[in-house]
């Protein structure tokens, strides 16, 4: 780990203010990445808030918004992303087919089109930069506008939660090993 976590003693009045704000929020306890934002509380603050939103609130139940979160784990080789998310994933009743095809980077075979839809996009923003007009009528015809604003959301922001794991090397919890290569 490259930067020492605060404890709530430790903070300052606005980390302090953040990291209470967090424990009340749906999560109940602050995002692993938090500990590292409070460098910059408003940015915590915001982010957190962000991520909390994205979690619990868009218009995708858990099966489907992992998947984006998944692959962008995945595309990120993020340790700590993939070992939270994949038990989140899991718990939501998303195929442990379709998260072992998405770790070893083969396309997964899906039932639901809504599904695959997330993962064709997900994988297009990360490997591609954007949409191909055909995807984007298809995801907007299969997940609506909105559908395709939070999965571009979800990718974006659990893509900035990756970056801020990996580059601060977060250790996956007691003595776990990473899936991932």
């Amino acid at each position: 780990m490259r930067l020492k976590l605060l404890s709530p003693s430790e903070m300052n009045a606005a980390q302090k203010e953040t990291y209470d704000e967090s424990i009340a929020g749906k999560r109940g306890a602050p995002p692993a990445p938090m500990m590292a934002w409070l460098n910059s509380p408003e940015m915590a603050r915001h982010a957190t808030r962000l991520g909390e939103v994205l979690r619990f609130d868009t218009i995708f139940p858990p099966k489907l918004s992992e998947i984006a979160i998944l692959v962008t784990a995945r595309h990120w080789t993020a340790h700590y992303e993939w070992y939270a998310h994949k038990r989140l994933a899991l718990k939501g009743g998303l195929d442990p087919k379709i998260i072992e095809d998405i770790r070893v980077r083969r396309t997964p075979t899906f039932d639901d089109p809504k599904a695959r839809v997330i993962y064709d996009v997900a994988k297009a923003l990360h490997e591609g930069h954007g949409l191909p007009k055909g995807l984007y009528d298809e995801a907007v015809e299969v997940l609506s506008q909105r559908g395709l604003v939070e999965v571009i959301g979800l990718c974006g922001y659990y893509t900035m939660v990756s970056m801020t794991l990996n580059t601060f090397e977060f250790q996956l919890p007691g003595g776990e090993l990473s899936e991932l290569c």
